[in-house]
């Protein structure tokens, strides 16, 4: 493990290194940051602008169906740069179909893990989840058979869906209001934001003429320009009365349900791997790749909690609840360094590096969460210490998704391991290899470092499931079948 001042250095360098040019504070910074990472973030950013260009042209000539507008205004919504404070960052910032829809910037996926929000000198505690699927994760819910929760939105599971019903559509409202993303200080600066933009027509015919008609006060862009959190004793900074507050807080609900619509489209969830293809019978696995499906089905035992379906399941490769599996802290994270105010006074980690994350724990007992969770049903506070340091099992759908061969994906909520082959070792590993010494060059190798919490870790199914390196490169080959775009060549 890396010593705590090391661990600050570390991620106090790479704020610097990460800043955007035209980021407060970044004259003196952005020399630090490597050609690489500007030349991605340049491309991504661009082809956010072109994929909103595209978009926006299918306004003249707009779909009839009801759905297929609803999916259509949630894609304008998600590359829309308009709806973060410094109007600099869309959505889909972190989530570009290149990349299976989570984090598109490989050194970003690399060094930092997290991603930086609006404010860009704001990095968030953990790494971008894919949206693709996420809208089949059913309403959290406690189930008293399994003895656990399941369902969700985030990490930590905060997006309940308790209140629209849909769990993407609550993730959706994450996101705008959090400092360390979108930053902006109220929910009313996103619906001011979006009352401005092109797609306002199409939004007033899905959803009514009464979405926008709200009396803004004079001084709203005044109030949207300052990042969040908002003013002490003042949380709703844009001044508005009940009336045409309830009227801004039911079309952010709608600007929140077209998000949740798009990401259940067959754009974005579109069921096209080469694993479908395989059910299908249209193709067959690879030998390698049949050994790694066995594996994960019988000596690996993956299918456990990454479900490749069942009786009146389809095949999302998650079972929707949550584990500990003794991810290693990353040092690498940007927000360990976030102790102190920043520019604008604000400080996203008071713990420093003594920070831990909690995961659902965390959200249960209501501790310090970066974006606002759905409400908590009090009846599940009881459930906090057995879901300390738990965290969501994400879908395997896209795992290795990118845009080339090259391209660095993190995975685990803190971004901490950089390659599928790196995680298949630590699952079968972690119980077998011995604890690293600081600054053990041969990390992930021969050692591996401490968890970073070892409350509620999962024993029963990871960290002793003597694979050989031979059947833990079937298991990554196995994982590979399952990014979505699987082309049939016909024979």
């Amino acid at each position: 493990m890396k010593t705590q001042r090391a661990l600050l250095l570390i991620a106090a360098a790479i704020v610097a290194a990460t800043l955007s040019p035209d980021a407060p504070g970044a004259e003196e910074s952005s020399a630090m940051l490597s050609p690489q990472a500007l030349q991605e973030i340049a491309q991504v950013e661009a082809e956010i602008d072109r994929i909103e260009v595209q978009t926006i042209e299918r306004l003249a000539a707009p779909p009839d169906n009801q759905v297929q507008q609803i999916e259509l205004l949630g894609k304008l919504l998600l590359y829309d740069k308009q709806l973060s404070v410094n109007r600099n960052e869309a959505c889909a910032f972190c989530h570009m179909p290149e990349a299976g829809f989570t984090g598109p910037v490989s050194e970003l996926n690399r060094t930092t893990g997290s991603y930086p929000g609006s404010v860009r000198t704001r990095f968030s505690n953990r790494k971008p989840q894919s949206h693709a699927y996420a809208p089949l994760s059913p309403v959290l819910h406690y189930n008293p058979g399994q003895g656990d929760l399941v369902g969700g939105n985030f990490w930590d599971m905060r997006a309940t869906g308790r209140r629209l019903g849909n769990p993407a559509a609550e993730q959706a409202e994450g996101p705008p209001t959090n400092p360390v993303e979108m930053g902006l200080p109220d929910i009313a600066c996103a619906v001011y934001r979006g009352s401005q933009r092109p797609y306002r027509a199409m939004f007033e015919s899905v959803w009514g003429q009464q979405a926008f008609a709200i009396a803004w006060p004079g001084d709203v862009e005044q109030a949207c320009a300052r990042p969040g959190p908002p003013p002490a004793g003042e949380p709703m900074p844009v001044h508005l009365g009940p009336i045409d507050r309830g009227r801004a807080g039911t079309t952010f609900d709608q600007m929140a349900q077209s998000i949740g619509g798009y990401e259940a489209s067959a754009e974005v969830t579109p069921f096209t791997s080469k694993f479908d293809a395989v059910l299908a019978g249209k193709t067959q696995f690879t030998t390698q790749e049949q050994m790694g499906y066995d594996l994960f089905r019988g000596k690996a035992r993956c299918n456990g909690c990454h479900r490749d379906g069942g009786p009146g399941e389809d095949p999302l490769f998650t079972d929707f609840t949550a584990s500990n599996i003794g991810t290693p802290a990353n040092p690498r994270l940007p927000y360990y360094a976030e102790n102190r105010p920043d520019a604008l006074g604000y400080v996203a980690n008071p713990a420093g590096s003594a920070f831990v994350d909690g995961g659902v724990g965390n959200f249960l007992t209501q501790g310090h969460l970066l974006s606002q969770p759905s409400a908590v049903d009090a009846r599940w506070l009881k459930l906090a210490p057995g879901n300390q340091a738990r965290f969501q099992v994400p879908t395997l759908r896209n795992v290795d998704k990118r845009p080339d061969p090259g391209f660095v994906k993190a995975y685990t909520h803190n971004g901490y391991f950089t390659s599928l082959k790196a995680i298949v070792h630590f699952y079968n590993t972690r119980d077998v290899l011995p604890r690293c010494q600081p600054h053990d060059v041969n990390e992930g190798m021969t050692c591996w470092p401490a968890p970073e919490s070892t409350d509620n870790m999962n024993t029963s199914r990871v960290g002793r499931l003597g694979l050989s390196d031979a059947e833990e490169d079937a298991i990554v080959s196995f994982m590979q079948t399952l990014s979505d775009g699987f082309m049939v060549v016909n024979q």
